[in-house]
């Protein structure tokens, strides 16, 4: 936790203005038009994962079958060369389109419950997306990558609590825990993924696919986890509506 914790110290200490937001000096012009390419390709993943979400609400597609076909399209991706950048472009939007079908039951329910829920979920990921990208854009090169091992250990301990719930059985406190930590994780990954790609692209790897592949993962964890959590609460304040009503 102190690690975290010195992510918003640092970045109090810093003196923002109009001209720190315009800083992009560490960044070489080479690099920022490698970013410019993996964000657009990242909102064209995003559009694709939304189309995949609208299938199976038609055709109700989703389910392990397209979570299977999600993570054999990825493993495809990140087997093929680089130089055939139309086949990888084309593999991560079906990966997308996999993906969206995937966490289409979830969407489908807020949908049911309350769509406005949906939308807030979305702005508010998006918002979140963008500040901590920014915020390691604008930090200094490396800053945050020491982060990466203690993210790794935090996923880690989602995988043995997903595992220890599923054989000897979870609760709902252990869910919620699995969600609000799981959140703490993936948006710490957007910090260190972003500076990630960063350094690699000053270091001449210039994959945009993979690296907007990445991106796309950490936004969807991070969606799906602010739309569970406010499904949850929607759900409570509905339940008090109806015992208000009922007495």
């Amino acid at each position: 936790m102190d690690s975290f914790s010195s992510f918003f110290d640092s970045q109090s200490r810093t003196h923002w203005s109009y001209s720190t937001f315009k800083n992009f000096s560490q960044i070489s012009p080479l690099v920022q038009s490698h970013l410019k390419r993996v964000y657009l390709t990242l909102c064209c993943a995003l559009v694709a994962s939304a189309f995949g979400a609208y299938l199976h609400i038609l055709w109700n597609i989703g389910g392990y079958l397209t979570t299977f076909a999600c993570f054999g399209t990825m493993i495809w991706l990140l087997s093929i060369p680089t130089y055939q950048e139309q086949k990888r472009v084309s593999l991560l939007m079906a990966s997308a389109v996999f993906q969206g079908a995937s966490i289409g039951p979830l969407i489908d329910l807020a949908i049911k419950i309350d769509p406005s829920v949906l939308v807030a979920a979305f702005v508010g990921t998006a918002l979140a997306f963008a500040c901590f990208s920014g915020a390691a854009m604008l930090a200094r090169r490396r800053e945050y990558l020491y982060l990466g091992g203690l993210l790794s250990s935090g996923v880690s301990i989602l995988m043995w609590l997903h595992f220890a719930s599923s054989v000897f059985g979870g609760s709902t406190a252990l869910f919620m825990f699995e969600i609000y930590f799981g959140l703490l994780v993936f948006v710490g990954y957007m910090v260190v993924d972003t500076q990630d790609i960063i350094e690699k692209a000053h270091l001449g790897d210039l994959d945009y696919v993979k690296h907007a592949l990445t991106l796309f993962t950490d936004f969807v964890a991070v969606f799906v986890r602010i739309l569970i959590i406010m499904l949850k609460n929607s759900a409570e304040k509905n339940e008090k509506k109806k015992k208000r009503r009922n007495d």
